[in-house]
Parts: structure tokens; C-alpha cells; sequence
């Protein structure tokens, strides 16, 4: 894939609101408080796109509402990762399936893009279960004591006070809760939809992955923009030369050293950890070096796939992400290897993300069909880079969330790793 220019600069407004809020569904002396991040990510004429983070400080919270009132007359258009939805000018949005339940400390993030005429400021407040954002953390564990049946006779009498004084209080909480994951590493092999970045200003969905992890799982983004799945592997003793077959001539079948890093025992991966590999837009090129064939496409994933399970790693096999291709008002498919990629998987028995589907699907949703085939300016501007394949930060967030919410879907391992 070649490199863009970035395009010329739009008007993009930027705001952001941190609120610190008590939050109200909690049991009776459960710490409490949120923090709550609304932040303009672009903005154009009639326009704009928002993303807002909600941060949970106290106990767990399973279920979450968030309602602000904008002050201007903008109105929601789309929503993701969130049912938003909007009565005058009072919005409201509400957590989806799999992203329902916020741990104390932990995260949920949502995104939209809005209308508006005549100014976009930022709301001026929020409330999260119907508690206005106020500041503080409250319900804090130190109040649970005056709960316990009269310890008020001899409250620090006997070692045995505390203990006996609590056991309502903690059945279940630490001692039961399930140990923090090991650390591990999620790496990625791919072309420049994954890479952390293929020159100014596109971004792959790589990059924003490890905003979807907890500390406890480090991203090694090893995508390589321009590549096919053999001149990633091999780099440059793919030659332009073709066989019998058809195929590219290898001049030598050493690893590139990308990949060599992987697979070493000290450097590589190791027993627990991910490996992602998504590749099948560069592959269908014509002409060597980037020609892959159907055979060989199958040969080479299942070997990373084998090579990962050698290491006791985990592999994870993604279809390529969509384009934007309209049929009229749909986004349609566009991308091959499909077919290659589910068959890996299931001679394998290696999960498989379809991307693909997922990607399209969500630019019907985001309705970026019709386009006019501008993409400097309005919600498809906000989205790809200069380009229908590639991705600003903006998008490719929205496509790493795609591959984290397949994650929870399909209920990979790597789910416990999300935040």
C-alpha cells in the first residue's frame, strides 16, 4: 500500500470535559464515584464527531446510564459501543452487552457523531445512574464498620474483633475474587491497517488496541505497512520472478528478521501469550513480490499458526478489514481471502475474527454510504485517511473495538484481559 499525502487541514474544533461524579446504583457501603471524559474528536460544517470514556473509582458497577443535555440544539446521529439516544435536548446512553459491567478502576467508552448549527460547546454536567456528577468517591470501605452488629461494647478489644465484626461484609469480595491475569503480550502481524502507523495520518487499528487492555496485556505491533503475508515473512527474498505455479521465487527462505524476533525463545513469544494475524489486502496483487496465491496463502498462515501454538501461544486469525465500497446507500464486501482464512482456522482449530464483515457493517451503521468520495470533510473525513482503506486514529479505534467486542463475544481467552 502506498503512502498519502496527509490531505489539507479541516476545520476541527477539540474540547474535552473530565467531571468526577457519585454514582448512585451500588449497595449500601459500596464505594462509589466516576469520572466522566467528553472529547470533540473532529468537527466540520453542521457536524462533529464525540468520544466519551466513563470511569468507574468505586465498587463494580454492572449496568451503567449516562445522561447530559446539550445547551446549543445538537442533536445524536449515530452512536457505537453505546444505545444512545435523544428526547429535545436531554441524551441518554446506556452500556450495551459487553460493555455492561465497569470494574472498580476499569473503563467503558463510547463514541458518536452529532449535528449542530449554531455552537458545539461541551455539556455543562453529566449524571451517571441518575447521580449528578459532583465530585468525589463516596461509600468508601471505612464506613462498613458502623454496620457491624454492635461493635460499639469493646471495638478494638480482642484481635478477634475485626474479623467477627465482618464477615457479613466479605463472604465473597477479596478472598473469593479470581487472581489477576498473568502478564502476556498480544502480538500482531499484518499490513498498514494494523500498523502502528503508514505515514502521516494514517493509523492502523494496532495502535489503539492496547486502549481496549488492561496493564496487564502489552500490544508488540509488528504489521509492516505494504506487505503481504510472504513479504512480511520473508521481506526482501520475495523476488519478482515467478515459478510454475505462478508463485513468487524465494531467493532464500530465511525469516525476516521481524519475525525471527517472534519465534525466539528469549525475545518471541511464550506460553499464554496472543498472536493476531491479519493479512489478504496486498496478497491479491497481480505481480511479485506482494502475490500470494490461494494455496500458498493457506501454507504460510497455517505455519504462523503452528508456529505460535509451538510456542504456546495463543493464535487469533482476523479477515482483512473492509474498504469503503457503496452499492447505492450499503456498504458492501470488497475483500478476498476469505474463504483461505476460515479454512486455516478450522483445520487448525484456531478462532477466527471476521473483520470484514464486522468493518462493513459498521460503516452501514455509521451510514457512510452514499459518499461522495471526499475524504476530507464530514464523517467519512473523520474516519479514513485520504483514502477508502485506510484509517485516522478515529477510525481505527473504532475498528480496534470491533476486534476487542469479537474477543468478548467469542469468549477468547483474551477477554479477561479486557478492560
Amino acid at each position: 500500500m502506498k503512502m498519502f499525502r496527509r490531505r489539507a487541514a479541516m476545520a476541527i474544533a477539540s474540547a474535552a470535559a473530565v467531571l468526577t461524579s457519585v454514582v448512585g446504583l451500588s449497595p449500601a457501603g459500596a464505594a462509589t464515584g466516576c469520572a466522566v471524559t467528553y472529547r470533540i474528536t473532529n468537527q466540520w460544517t453542521g457536524g462533529f464527531g464525540a468520544d466519551v470514556t466513563v470511569t468507574n473509582l468505586g465498587d463494580t458497577i454492572n449496568g451503567w446510564t449516562l445522561t447530559w443535555t446539550f445547551s446549543t440544539g445538537q442533536q445524536v446521529t449515530q452512536a457505537w459501543n453505546a444505545t444512545v439516544t435523544q428526547t429535545g435536548a436531554i441524551v441518554t446512553a446506556k452500556n450495551v452487552d459487553y460493555n455492561r459491567t465497569i470494574p472498580g478502576n476499569g473503563s467503558a467508552n463510547f463514541g458518536f457523531n452529532g449535528s449542530w448549527s449554531s455552537a458545539n460547546p461541551v455539556p455543562a454536567s453529566f449524571t451517571l445512574n441518575g447521580a449528578t456528577c459532583t465530585g468525589g468517591v463516596t461509600g468508601s470501605p471505612s464506613a462498613s464498620p458502623t454496620r457491624s452488629p454492635s461493635p460499639s461494647p469493646s471495638p478494638s478489644a480482642t484481635p478477634s474483633a475485626t474479623p467477627s465484626a465482618t464477615p457479613s461484609a466479605s463472604p465473597s469480595p477479596t478472598p473469593s475474587a479470581t487472581p489477576a491475569p498473568s502478564k502476556i503480550t498480544v502480538w500482531l502481524a499484518g499490513d498498514s491497517t494494523v500498523a502502528n502507523s503508514s505515514g502521516d495520518p494514517i493509523v492502523g487499528w494496532g495502535r489503539e488496541l492496547g486502549q481496549y487492555l488492561t496493564a496487564n496485556a502489552t500490544v508488540a505491533n509488528n504489521a509492516v505497512g505494504g506487505r503481504s503475508i510472504q513479504t512480511w515473512l520473508y521481506e526482501s527474498a520475495v523476488t519478482g520472478t515467478t515459478n510454475s505455479s505462478g508463485e513468487c521465487v524465494l531467493s532464500s527462505t530465511a525469516y525476516a528478521a521481524r519475525w525471527q524476533s517472534m519465534l525466539d525463545a528469549s525475545t518471541g513469544m511464550k506460553a499464554g501469550d496472543y498472536l493476531f494475524v491479519q493479512f489478504g489486502i496486498n496478497d491479491g496483487s497481480p505481480t511479485c513480490p506482494r502475490h500470494v496465491g490461494s494455496a500458498r496463502y493457506r501454507e504460510l498462515l497455517t505455519a504462523m499458526v503452528r508456529a505460535a501454538k509451538q510456542h504456546g501461544a495463543n493464535p487469533v486469525l482476523v479477515t482483512p478489514v473492509a474498504a469503503l465500497t457503496c452499492s447505492g446507500s450499503t456498504a458492501t464486501p470488497n475483500r478476498g481471502y476469505l474463504t483461505e482464512t476460515f479454512d486455516v482456522g478450522s483445520a487448525t482449530g484456531t478462532p477466527v475474527i471476521d473483520l470484514h464483515k464486522l468493518s462493513y457493517t459498521l460503516y452501514n451503521s455509521l451510514r457512510f454510504c452514499p459518499y461522495s468520495g471526499d475524504y476530507t470533510s464530514g464523517p467519512v473525513g473523520a474516519f479514513f485517511a485520504n483514502d477508502h482503506t485506510h484509517f485516522e486514529a478515529y477510525g481505527a479505534r473504532q475498528i480496534a473495538g470491533l476486534v476487542a467486542g469479537a474477543v468478548r463475544d467469542q469468549r477468547l481467552g483474551l477477554a479477561a484481559y479486557l478492560r
